[in-house]
């Protein structure tokens, strides 16, 4: 039975079985989508608790079950247990659900890896229609196959003393390309701001101002812009929004767009006539992924700064605030579920670790000869003059 309302109520409920064992209750959720999930979560928990009672006394347990008693004691406490959902889906249809723990060895999971790496990554554009594009990376190939295939597998050996392959998994973990570390200058910020176009200008400083990515920005809609309390909501990757508190300079930035448009926080202004876009020379139109692209890469080399691209303004951001706070304010401001994602844009350049390093030295330590010489110039330069 799918999720429903109770008469009276304004909670959704659910209501199905598993191996015969009823299971129901109320999912707390008002709107059906949230419901739904809810009960996928409940009738996950369900299977992983009747598996384990089924292997209490085995010596060994399918794929299916170990996938399902992992995600009932560990998975669906992720932060992101939606993606950690779809990856066990993604496992359970490639391992095999009745696959043998002790049959996955070094063989078996290297064809798994190969299997992973040749797919493409898949994204739904405005059209409706799936398209693909380029291969995913090693570091997805990593998160979504090997890693928590390692963790469920010695999870079972280590935890609940189930019989399973020899298996090096370290030897199958993908080499990652280091982090790309790009952050603007003072003088780089102020040089592509005065290279970019009327209407871009806001866009872009808000970005270096607050971190957040392209598809943010552009979909950030005044719904979502609370003047009075100073804050803003934006919707990040899997839809998952995060509310930012405003610096003066960031309300100062979207009081001068209130009046530009009726939806639509970010606005450009025509600079000709398209029929084909119903675009009118001089009048103010929502800004767009390809406009937004474009207007950088013409910004970027006309400044001419080289190696930066929009992304590299939410990296400026977040180490920016590094320097002022913590990883956990950075991770907040960033909307990171792991603060080690966020660690990953704490790049210190060589004045901060310098500076941190002089401040070590000892107050009574002995001068060089060097330094020594140099004071004694400067005292006889302060003498004659």
């Amino acid at each position: 039975m799918s999720v429903y309302k109770r008469p009276g109520k304004e909670t959704y409920s659910y209501d199905f079985f598993v191996r015969g064992r009823r299971f129901s209750g109320d999912t707390g959720e008002t709107k059906k989508r949230e419901a739904k999930a809810f009960e996928e979560r409940e009738r996950s928990t369900a299977k992983a608790l009747m598996a384990a009672e089924a292997t209490l006394d085995a010596d060994t347990m399918t794929f299916e079950v170990a996938a399902l008693r992992w995600y009932h004691e560990i998975g669906q406490h992720h932060k992101n247990f939606e993606t950690t959902l779809k990856v066990l889906d993604w496992l359970k249809r490639h391992v095999g659900g009745g696959t043998d723990l002790r049959s996955i060895d070094d063989a078996f999971v290297a064809n798994l890896v190969a299997r992973r790496r040749g797919e493409r990554v898949r994204r739904k554009h405005k059209d409706g229609k799936i398209h693909e594009g380029k291969l995913v990376s090693p570091a997805t190939v990593n998160r979504t196959c090997t890693q928590p295939l390692r963790e469920i597998v010695l999870r079972a050996k280590n935890v609940w003393k189930v019989q399973v392959g020899d298996v090096k998994f370290g030897d199958h973990l993908l080499r990652e390309p280091q982090e790309r570390v790009r952050e603007a200058s003072a003088d780089e910020e102020e040089a592509i701001m005065e290279a970019l176009g009327r209407g871009y200008e806001d866009a872009v400083r808000f970005a270096f101002l607050n971190g957040c990515r392209r598809m943010e920005i552009l979909g950030l809609e005044w719904p979502h812009v609370d003047f009075f309390s100073r804050r803003f909501t934006v919707t990040g990757k899997g839809g998952k929004s995060r509310t930012i508190p405003m610096s003066q300079e960031t309300y100062d930035i979207l009081w001068a767009q209130k009046n530009n448009h009726p939806v639509k926080v970010f606005t450009f202004v025509a600079w000709r006539t398209r029929k084909s876009l119903q675009q009118a020379r001089g009048k103010r139109y929502p800004l767009t992924e390809s406009g937004l692209k474009s207007a950088m890469r013409r910004a970027v080399p006309a400044a001419g700064v080289q190696n930066f691209r929009f992304h590299d303004t939410r990296h400026t951001a977040a180490t920016r605030v590094l320097r002022k706070s913590n990883l956990r304010v950075a991770q907040r401001l960033l909307g990171h579920a792991d603060v080690a994602t966020t660690a990953k844009y704490a790049h210190a350049l060589d004045d901060d670790l310098r500076q941190a390093l002089e401040a070590t030295s000892s107050p009574t330590r002995i001068p060089t000869d060097t330094e020594g010489k140099e004071a004694k110039l400067l005292e006889r330069k302060k003498s004659r003059d």
